[in-house]
């Protein structure tokens, strides 16, 4: 057993033993404490052995169940696959044939699925054989899907002690606030809220773990918001994990006076670029907001804010297993906790991991993000432009709900916007643009915008299943709303 499970084991073992009757594991009605979490799991680590398979995938929604069978898979050794909800069926049997899991625990609405791509039902379990060779790096312990700008999953491949070194670093940065009851908000499969929830286990915290549907979540970006603040108001979360839009309704509830947020102590965000103008706003309502950053090739977070080391508009300063360094353009590199790999692909034996972020340090070592470097654009006046940076202002303030910018070898850069609701007028709009530009440098700045006729989604080709957009796919259908101020400029006398 690996140096950083062991000590995550002996965790456990302590609070089973001093903390036994203390709910560790609450769901939509189940709770369990330290003492019969810690049983169970090692129940379950023999189930898992007696079944002799190589890889076991989970697919079950947030719940007690998830968290035991991802616990007993990791103790036991067992390379473990979490698929997330928003994946489309194609996509989950992808992950499964990549991964060769042969032992499958899913949510009853998969059966069907899962009878079409080959497995058999055995008691609680689904089994497949597959007689090809191991596609995954030795002492692979989570295999992480992340379906990128290209929407086809791509597997990364991770150690055990990558992951616990981070989830007991998180542990440690939030400890001055002391939160003793974790709310997992994301779905289990998305690693940086995995990765939360063993640092709540690490404290000793009450871990609630109700179901997406409880939640008001659907998908990869519906939300009930009345369900959603129900929830949260009957629970009193004293951390979350939260994306940026998630941030954003919390915020504009609690300006509303339909969120209160005493209760929480810390809230840590990721996932996104998060504005300035969002982290001001959640200050001044009293959301205690922590700006992080982190990606899946380097297990999840490697910066992050914390309590008296807060810098509004940065991701924080380094956790201390990492290194980070700027490359001569700018570029993100990133030391400790690397993957062992790409599935299928040749084990990564570098030590420096290029991000693909560009980013800048203050003075005093904090990290500012520029965005990514393949997303940059160049204006016609030469300016580099990273429409992540200009986007995030636009959908992170008022009505906005989706925005898309555009100025490659243009002069002045185009944004396509949705709404949040269909009764937006465009006066509102050009409001919300007037006030990005008045956050950005003249070069950065919507000169030009189109109202979209629909969102983009997943189900028109324009978002990946995470709902990252699909830029290619956007200009190409889009090029002539993009491209016509420039033509009637160049018309002009």
């Amino acid at each position: 057993m690996s140096p950083e499970m062991e000590c995550f084991k002996q965790v456990l073992r302590q609070h089973a033993e001093q903390k036994t009757n203390a709910i560790a594991l609450w769901g939509d009605q189940l709770k369990l404490d330290y003492a019969t979490l810690y049983a169970e799991v090692i129940y379950r680590q023999q189930r898992l052995r007696d079944e002799r398979s190589r890889v076991v995938a989970l697919a079950l929604d947030n719940g007690v169940e998830a968290m035991l069978w991802d616990l007993a898979a990791l103790f036991e050794g067992l390379p473990c696959v979490v698929l997330p909800p928003f994946f489309s069926p194609a996509q989950r049997k992808h992950c499964l044939e990549q991964s060769q899991a042969e032992l499958v625990i899913a949510e009853p609405q998969l059966h069907d699925e899962l009878q079409a791509a080959g497995y058999q039902k055995c008691g609680a379990f689904w089994h497949r054989t597959f007689n090809g060779p191991n596609r995954m790096p030795e002492g692979t312990a989570k295999l992480t899907f992340t379906s990128g700008t290209t929407g086809t999953p791509k597997g990364v491949c991770l150690s055990a002690d990558s992951i616990l070194r981070v989830a007991r670093e998180l542990d440690l940065a939030s400890k001055p606030t002391d939160p003793q009851h974790h709310l997992a908000l994301l779905p289990l499969a998305i690693l940086l809220e995995n990765i939360g929830c063993y640092a709540a286990l690490y404290a000793g915290a009450t871990l609630s773990l109700p179901s997406q549907n409880t939640l008001g979540i659907q998908g990869a970006s519906g939300v009930d918001v009345p369900k959603l603040l129900g929830c949260l108001a009957s629970r009193s979360p004293q951390s979350l994990v939260l994306v940026p839009q998630l941030l954003q309704i919390l915020v504009s509830a609690a300006e509303l006076k339909a969120f209160d947020p005493q209760h929480l102590h810390f809230a840590a965000v990721g996932g996104a670029r998060v504005s300035e103008h969002l982290l001001h706003r959640a200050q001044r309502v009293g959301v205690p907001v922590y700006e992080g950053y982190g990606l899946s090739e380097c297990a999840s977070v490697v910066c992050l804010n914390r309590p008296q080391a807060r810098r509004p508009g940065s991701v924080g300063r380094p956790l201390p297993h990492v290194e980070i360094r700027l490359a001569d353009d700018g570029e993100v590199l990133i030391k400790g906790s690397t993957l062992l790999g790409y599935l299928g692909e040749a084990p990564h034996t570098a030590q420096w991991w290029p991000s693909g972020d560009l980013g800048e340090f203050d003075a005093e070592g904090f990290l500012y993000l520029k965005g990514r470097k393949k997303h940059q654009f160049v204006t016609s006046f030469g300016r580099n432009v990273n429409p992540e940076w200009v986007e995030a202002e636009l959908t992170q303030r008022g009505p906005v709900a989706q925005a898309f910018v555009y100025g490659e070898a243009m002069p002045h850069n185009h944004a396509l916007l949705w709404p949040h609701r269909p009764d937006c007028t465009d006066e509102q709009l050009a409001s919300a643009v007037a006030q990005a530009n008045m956050a950005l440098p003249e070069y950065a700045q919507v000169h030009h915008w189109s109202r979209l006729d629909q969102p983009f989604t997943s189900g028109n080709g324009l978002l990946t299943a995470n709902g990252r957009p699909r830029r290619d796919a956007i200009v190409e259908r889009y090029r002539g709303q993009l491209t016509e101020s420039v033509f009637s400029e160049e018309s002009a006398p």
